[in-house]
């Protein structure tokens, strides 16, 4: 890697958005640079504060979903943004149309992570920032708790972490939505020229929406801190979540999980644990195996329900002759022999 040139600090008018100034000056990421941009207020501020930071190192993707006539308008302004400051710009066009059975979230989320990474390595670029902020990240809260969500879910949006060969950033966590358009205001930037706004996002019928509309005003008038304290409880769980992983895979080792994410833990082995501790093993062993064999799969984790079953059926399990087959996610569990296995059908 090249060396690291001085980053400069941020010009922000006097006062402008403090939080967000504070998490630019933490940033540190490897440098080329990539932010994601889709034209918003949000990852236009990201963009340009990067920019100015660490100049002639920050390249900007784009990913154009064609689910809305507004798309177009979006890439535009993307490339309006870009082009004075010479920003390189790679804008990747996907067909983020759900399945059926998926999620219109699930199917756009799998598809703009999936062109990203696409993008990024094509860029020769191995550090992607992206301009989720701290009103997101209690969005992703609320409805990890209204889906009664385990601690994966509550944990909510990791700051940083390594997938498809990339090292992902959220370096604007602790930063309120509203900083950011303040940044951009305080630099004679407005919504319609500076930025633009998805249409979508007004768009009720959405949870998300609902909750940024509806639920975030109230919030902010009961509870002024609820931001930072919502996230110190993400934090917390997110803490406990590593913990639990730890563990799993001390006894993924001692129950013989294979490398091959279809061969599970050895049933007499794994009924010596405590039931706790299977489920949690259980949890982690299914999460690797479909991570491994559908990895832009989405929801098709396993269900409170059908791991209760399958904790049923393993303390049943007392004879050789005992069969276990059970569906799971977006496969089955089995008993092969003295082991558990999971597999999958292509659709």
């Amino acid at each position: 890697m090249a060396a690291t040139p001085t980053p400069r600090a941020p010009s922000n008018p006097p006062g402008a958005a403090p939080a967000f100034t504070r998490a630019l000056a933490r940033f540190q990421p490897g440098l080329p640079l990539a932010v994601a941009c889709s034209g918003g207020a949000d990852s236009t501020a990201l963009l340009l504060a990067c920019a100015e930071r660490w100049p002639g190192q920050v390249q900007a993707l784009h990913v154009h979903h064609g689910l809305q006539a507004a798309a177009d308008g979006f890439e535009a302004q993307v490339r309006a943004t870009c082009e004075p400051l010479n920003i390189p710009l790679h804008t990747w066009r996907v067909d983020a149309r759900h399945a059926p059975g998926q999620s219109p979230e699930d199917a756009a989320r799998g598809a703009r992570y999936a062109a990203l990474t696409e993008a990024a390595l094509m860029a020769g670029v191995r550090d992607v920032a992206l301009a989720q902020h701290a009103d997101d990240q209690v969005e992703t809260l609320l409805l990890a708790l209204s889906r009664g969500a385990g601690l994966p879910g509550l944990a909510s949006m990791p700051q940083a972490w390594e997938r498809g060969g990339l090292r992902w950033h959220r370096p604007l966590l602790d930063v309120p939505g509203a900083e950011l358009r303040v940044w951009l205001e305080a630099r004679g930037l407005r919504a319609g020229a500076g930025w633009v706004d998805d249409p979508s996002n007004a768009d009720e019928r959405y949870t998300r929406n609902r909750i940024r509309a509806r639920l975030l005003p109230v919030l902010d008038v009961v509870f002024p801190q609820f931001r930072a304290t919502f996230a110190r409880s993400a934090a917390h769980a997110a803490q406990a979540q590593r913990l639990l992983n730890e563990l799993a895979v001390q006894d993924a080792a001692a129950t013989g999980v294979g490398i091959d994410p279809g061969h599970g833990p050895r049933i007499a082995e794994l009924r010596a644990l405590s039931r706790d501790r299977q489920a949690n093993l259980l949890r982690h062993w299914l999460r690797q195996a479909h991570a491994m064999a559908d990895p832009h799969g989405g929801s098709a984790n396993a269900s409170s329900a059908q791991l209760e079953e399958l904790l049923d059926q393993v303390a049943a399990c007392a004879t050789r002759g005992h069969r276990i087959e059970l569906k799971v996610g977006a496969g089955r569990v089995e008993r092969r022999g003295d082991i558990l296995a999971w597999y999958n059908h292509p659709a």
